[in-house]
């Protein structure tokens, strides 16, 4: 058993995301494309001689209790590996909380990651993709990482091969905050008005046009009429030479993708009352190293 384990926790951006409609349980059937990028938070655990889990939150207000994402799944695999002792949790936040990033589902895929580094134990992967979707419905994305394709609520996860290393520009507007629960409310609204989804082949071919560009979201519709600066943050970054832009989720933040480097950073100083991040997609192999470990085993 080790003392202390230090890793990332990856971002993400959705290249596709249909809405299909609302399931029976409550939830939305969905069909999205993920894909990590290395904006990260930092997760560092640490063994305790008590019997405790511990938060310390840098960069974020965020509740240290039970109601954390981190903290329930420290608890959760902590049962499952019944695990004795205390461990605390030093957690540096820098993607930006609520702007359809993942920050939270990724903090906690990381935690459930630290455990089984910390403790040396062995889990079924089918196990821990059982318990990483109870924590939240992306967060067995972020097992994996790289690209990926997910449907039914988004926590059934099909890896696809990597595509072209690109650049991306994530602009989070500091002013603009877009409620998960109230976008959903939003797009149901609109459901009935858009045409058959596509058979998932067909889905993603759409996705595999044009070497990864064509990205769409079908938030972007309700949440640009609600907040117009969001679509003016798409036009700009189309403008300054993206080769495709976005809703990064159910917003607020906006992403552009570029194949030019030095393009990307000139652009990013286009939005200075932002938070702006100009950052790499990252590979499955990538992501995994990154981690320490790897989802095959």
């Amino acid at each position: 058993m080790k003392q202390f384990v230090r890793l990332p926790a990856f971002a993400k951006i959705n290249l596709r995301l249909d809405v299909i409609g609302r399931r029976p349980d409550g939830y939305h059937e969905l069909r999205t494309i993920f894909q990590a990028i290395g904006l990260h938070d930092t997760l560092e655990l640490r063994c305790t001689r008590s019997r405790e889990i511990t938060l310390e939150i840098h960069g974020a207000e965020l509740s240290p209790g039970p109601d954390n994402l981190v903290y329930r799944a420290i608890e959760a695999i902590g049962q499952e590996l019944k695990f004795r002792g205390g461990v605390h949790v030093r957690l540096e936040k820098r993607i930006p909380i609520a702007r359809g990033l993942g920050g939270g589902s990724s903090d906690a895929a990381a935690a459930l990651i630290g455990m089984l580094r910390l403790t040396g134990a062995k889990l079924p992967l089918a196990r821990l993709i059982e318990i990483a979707s109870g924590l939240g419905a992306d967060v067995p994305f972020f097992l994996f990482g790289g690209r990926a394709m997910a449907v039914n609520r988004g926590d059934e996860i099909y890896p696809l091969p990597d595509g072209p290393k690109q650049t991306i520009i994530v602009v989070s507007p500091k002013d603009i905050g877009v409620s998960t629960k109230e976008a959903y409310q939003w797009v149901s609204g609109e459901l009935t008005n858009r045409p058959e989804a596509p058979r998932i082949w067909g889905f993603c071919a759409l996705c595999w046009s044009r070497q990864g560009a064509g990205v769409s979201n079908d938030f972007e519709g309700p949440v640009f009429r609600r907040h117009s600066r969001l679509g003016e943050i798409r036009a700009e970054l189309l403008q300054e030479g993206a080769a495709d832009a976005a809703l990064a989720g159910s917003g607020s933040a906006v992403f552009g993708v570029f194949r030019n480097p030095a393009r990307a950073r000139r652009t990013a100083r286009k939005f200075p009352e932002d938070s702006v991040f100009v950052v790499p997609t990252l590979s499955r192999k990538e992501y995994g190293r990154a981690l320490g470990w790897s989802a095959g085993g």
